[in-house]
């Protein structure tokens, strides 16, 4: 991302927002088979509102912008996903603060803060069988490729690939945190809902990346 950075935020949050709404079935499926089924309502709605109002979110740079993000997130999604989804916006905005340029390593920054959030937050780590188990293969991705020189649409290919290895990789895992914990071993053979909607999102992130010719 170069030049002022609003827009290119702006392109990753609606993308998020859209894919959440478009699949609360699925996603909700999902956190059904060993959850408490609520995943894809709660994203939705919270999104939901995020969209309602998001011509009169605060745009005066990228950093504030996220952060109003994650109010709005913090206060309307349900269940768990809430302070969840919320932290992590509110952290990234913290870690964007006033930057006009958002460089790679600059975004890096940004998902690391959110994931140390998320983790603070729900007290979980990588192989709990969370979002995590998505979400830190995809930054350490970006990292990677970033740091060899690739562009924004090139390391968002590559990202989505990893997160969606990442996510099928959870299949194998047992849970150690939300709902499906309480199922112990019935939980290993089902890939986890957090994790599996990480995916679909950077997916539709990288294609929406591509197709709407963002800088990178």
């Amino acid at each position: 991302m170069t030049g002022n950075a609003v827009p290119g935020v702006e392109l990753v949050v609606r993308s998020i927002a859209e894919t959440a709404v478009a699949n609360e079935k699925y996603f909700g499926d999902l956190d059904a088979v060993v959850g408490d089924g609520d995943l894809g309502y709660s994203l939705a709605r919270g999104f939901e509102k995020l969209l309602e109002g998001w011509d009169g979110l605060d745009r005066g740079d990228a950093g504030t912008f996220l952060k109003r993000c994650g109010m709005v997130l913090a206060s309307r999604i349900g269940g768990t996903s809430g302070p969840l989804w919320g932290t992590a916006f509110l952290r990234a905005g913290a870690a964007a603060g006033a930057a006009a340029d958002l460089s790679g390593a600059q975004v890096v920054t940004m998902l690391r803060a959110a994931i140390e959030g998320i983790k603070a937050r729900g007290q979980a780590d990588v192989g709990d069988k969370t979002l995590l188990d998505a979400l830190v293969p995809m930054t350490d991705r970006l990292e990677r490729e970033f740091a060899a020189g690739a562009g924004a649409a090139a390391a968002l290919r590559a990202a989505a690939a990893t997160t969606r290895e990442a996510a099928d990789a959870t299949r194998g895992m047992v849970a150690k945190r939300g709902r499906a914990s309480y199922t112990g071993e019935r939980s290993r053979g089902s890939v986890d809902a957090g994790a599996a909607a990480v995916a679909v999102i950077v997916e539709r992130i990288s294609e929406t990346w591509q197709t709407r010719g963002a800088t990178s």
